[in-house]
């Protein structure tokens, strides 16, 4: 177990759903709730004060909604790791806040071992797809950056690609291919500059829609 706990931070504008979230993590050893916020806005300055690990935002809330919220963490260049925990399931809702920079997406009915875990999981720097979500991905219009691109990746770099595609940090990959972290961190780095990608969140998307993930 890590010597520091998790740091998160709640944004959703049900109080209740707030509540219970903080119900389920408090009794997690390694997680600490350290705030809570009402919408978007308040959760970027509530974000921006507490500097938390991991933030777990809604999407849907009333004024700045959380894709929103979204793009205004990257802007700051805000460290948090967002993990969207939502009821809503729908395509034109999961690729947005994914391609803000969501690294995850789990459900409100989510069970709370689950949670946990999911939140452990972006910690550790992973990227967590639902089943539902990689569907959505595989089936929306592949418009966005890097369409026809594969071939100019070489085989190590498609190998760590569907590495990170299958949610491992650069130290796993590391372990798994037998190559440094240094080297592993290169490869991403050359990964996202043939891709023209923003961030390993956006190459694993990219990764999924075009079939090199297991």
């Amino acid at each position: 177990m890590a010597d520091k706990p998790i740091r998160v931070l709640l944004v959703d504008d049900h109080q209740v759903v707030r509540r219970g979230l903080r119900t389920f993590l408090e009794v997690q050893d390694d997680i600490e709730v350290v705030g809570e916020a009402a919408d978007g806005a308040e959760g970027v300055a509530r974000a921006e004060e507490l500097h938390p690990d991991v933030v777990l935002m809604d999407v849907k809330m009333p004024g700045t909604d959380g894709i929103d919220a979204l793009k205004r963490l990257r802007e700051l260049g805000n460290p948090a790791r967002v993990l969207i925990v939502t009821s809503f399931t729908e395509q034109r809702t999961v690729v947005p806040a994914l391609r803000a920079g969501a690294r995850g997406y789990v459900y409100k009915d989510v069970d709370p071992d689950a949670l946990a875990g999911a939140i452990r999981s972006v910690h550790a720097g992973h990227v967590l797809l639902q089943p539902e979500v990689a569907g959505a991905l595989l089936a929306e219009d592949d418009h966005g950056g890097g369409t026809g691109r594969g071939g100019t990746l070489t085989e190590r770099e498609r190998e760590v690609l569907g590495l990170i595609a299958d949610g491992r940090s650069n130290r796993e990959i590391a372990r798994a291919l037998v190559l440094s972290e240094k080297t592993v961190k290169t490869h991403v780095s050359n990964i996202l500059m043939k891709l023209d990608l923003a961030d390993r969140t956006q190459a694993a998307l990219w990764a999924v829609r075009h079939g090199l993930s297991r």
